[in-house]
This record gives structure tokens, sequence and C-alpha cells, in this order.
């Protein structure tokens, strides 16, 4: 059990950018880099090399030529973080379980938030039960920022995502968290969907609650409440799509033993099916 609790987006001070050395590492490397910048936060840079379950010779001679492969990239990363004055230092580790490792790392470095490329556009992402993605947020870190591919975050608009649970009011204090110390923002956009046409007046309660919130930091001017009737996950992601939104903030899905199962399923939708950037946030 960690006994910190990871600061809010606007106020990160270590961020772990996991990367994988490939292509679709590349958005997530940008935004590290310039939240850390933005946040004047410390850059931990992780690369884990699995291990497969392999005779030890052939092993030894993989993990030696991916660690080879990985070096310019990772030479690259460092260069970009020092060329921003960023305090940055590079991780490499070896692993049976990459996704254990990173929150382990992560952990380690009391990191606020892990920042992680996506692979691919996928609408059932819930399905890819060995979706590394899928499995580092299933263990209930605080906050997981997922990038597409060669993607920026502008800050200008961004999308909550709330349906009055105690996680999504997490994320929802997030939002005013970027509201307040992001001065470009111009919109939050409050999503909440009803399933069936009587729950309606619910999911708009549910939207101007976190209005109110924002009126308490004198910032509810910015904020446009978004109630509609249909799928949550498809909803939230053509609403975020449609009104230029670069980031959905969402609740997770929990650490449990159940929930993880179930995989969260309307934030996995959301992860595997948006536009643009994801940041799930959990207790």
């Amino acid at each position: 059990m960690n006994d910190y609790r990871a600061k809010l987006f606007g106020e990160v001070e270590t961020i772990l950018l996991t990367t994988d050395a490939s292509d679709f590492s590349a958005g997530g490397v940008q935004e590290a880099i310039f939240f850390s910048q933005a946040c004047g936060a410390k850059l931990v840079v992780l690369h884990v090399i699995e291990i497969k379950t392999e005779a030890a010779t052939a092993a030894h001679s993989s993990v030696a030529l991916k660690r080879q492969e990985a070096e310019a990239h990772l030479a690259e990363i460092e260069k970009m973080a020092k060329d921003s004055d960023i305090d940055c230092s590079i991780v490499v580790s070896e692993s049976y379980q990459p996704d254990r490792t990173i929150i382990d790392e992560a952990w380690k470095a009391n990191a606020d938030v892990i920042i992680m490329g996506r692979h691919g556009r996928r609408g059932l992402l819930k399905l890819l039960v060995g979706s590394m993605t899928s499995r580092i947020i299933g263990y209930g870190f605080p906050k997981v920022l997922v990038v597409p591919k060669d993607f920026t975050i502008t800050g200008a608009r961004i999308l909550i995502a709330t349906d009055g649970s105690e996680f999504s009011k997490l994320a929802a204090k997030e939002a005013i968290s970027l509201a307040t110390h992001c001065s470009n923002l111009e919109k939050v956009l409050v999503v909440s969907v009803a399933a069936k046409e009587e729950d309606l007046s619910l999911a708009r309660e549910n939207a101007n609650a976190v209005v109110e919130e924002a009126k308490k930091s004198n910032i509810a001017d910015i904020f446009e409440v978004v109630a509609a009737v249909g799928k949550a996950g498809e909803i939230i992601c053509q609403t975020a799509e449609t009104n230029g939104a670069d980031m959905i903030l969402i609740g997770g899905f929990g650490e449990s033993g159940i929930m993880k199962k179930i995989m969260g399923h309307v934030t996995e939708d959301v992860i595997g099916g948006a536009h643009c950037a994801v940041l799930v946030v959990e207790e």
C-alpha cells in the first residue's frame, strides 16, 4: 500500500513516461515533454524489455538486442528533455511481467501520472484482455494518460465524462484543476449519458453538479453541459471529436478483482475509440 496521494494534473511534480520504443509511443513522448516543461515536473522515462519464457541463453541474447535497439530512441527523448531544461532520468528494466513492472516503477518514482502511447484505435478494446493499456489501468494507479500516435494536446478544450460516481467526481476534480491552472483552456464539456430516456434528468443533474463545483473556483463560464441518451462510450467519443476536444477525463474502474474482470466497459470503450488523449483518473 502506498502512503502518498498523486497530485492534481495541473500540479504534478513527477511524470513517468513508459515507452516501448515503437512509433506508437510518439504521442506519449511528445506530451510527456510538454507537460514536464509546463508543470516544471521531473520526467522518468521507463523502457521495459519483456523476457519471454525461453532458454536462458536465447533470452539473454534477445534482451541484449532489444536494449541495443532502444538506445537511439531513449537517447532522443533524453536530448528532447535536456533541450527543454527538464530533469530527466532513463530507466531500462527487464521483466517477465512488464505491466506490473511499470506500476512498481511508477510507485517507486512517486509519479503523479503515467503517460503512455496507444496502439491503434479500437472500439472494443475491452475485449483485448492482453492489452497493456488495459492491464496497467486495471492496477488502479491514480492517473494514466493514454495518447494516440502523433496526437498533440493543445489544452484548449477538454471533456469530462460523469455518471455521478466517486471515480467520475475525481475526474471532475482534475478538470477543475486543469481549468484553474491552464490559462489557454477555452472550454470544458461536461458529458453525462443516460441509458434510457427516463434517466436523462438524472444525467443532467450529474453534469450540473460538476458545473456547481466549478463555480466555487469562479471558472464555470467555460463549462458546458451535454446530457444525452444512448451508449455512453460512443456518445462521449463522438462529442469529444465533434467539439474538437483534445483530452477526455474519465473515471477508472478500480483495483478490485470483480471490477478488473468487468474491465470498466465505458472507460475501455472510450480509451479504444477516442480520437484524442484520455486521462483515466482513480483514487
